[in-house]
């Protein structure tokens, strides 16, 4: 009998851990712009939603895209956020800094205290920024 119930315990299958939900408002990094991510697909997308602080010295577009056919796109409502997934203890996907005009493997992981740890990679070097939810 014991026998079964060992055998019955290593069959059974194992719960996955979930990573943190991460929909909602968030303010980026010095404040300058509302991102709002939410279910798309399989997983999550983030859009800028609203430009709180615009760059004083260039256009409030894309122009740093290194596509020319994208650089009269509005920052806002740009997706920057892409094909996030849960990967257990986070969410990977792509994120788009319009800043850089460049796309990089993201990771992002809900904080304890509600923040978002968001962290952008290019090969094994990454960036990593706290965002705020936004009220």
């Amino acid at each position: 009998m014991r026998f079964a119930l060992a055998l019955f315990a290593l069959a059974a299958p194992v719960a996955a851990h979930a990573a943190t939900p991460i929909t909602g408002q968030w303010l980026t990094v010095g404040e300058k712009a509302i991102v709002t991510i939410s279910e798309c697909g399989k997983g999550v997308c983030g859009r800028v939603t609203k430009v709180l602080k615009p760059n004083p010295k260039g256009p409030t577009t894309d122009f740093r895209n290194p596509d020319p056919t994208k650089h009269n796109r509005p920052i806002e409502g740009l997706q920057i956020l892409a094909n996030f997934t849960d990967s257990g203890d986070s969410w990977r996907g792509t994120i788009y800094s319009p800043e850089a005009g460049r796309e990089y493997k993201s990771y992002i992981k809900r904080q304890a205290d509600g923040t978002l740890q968001v962290k952008g990679c290019v090969a094994f070097f990454c960036q990593t920024q706290l965002w705020k939810p936004a009220k």
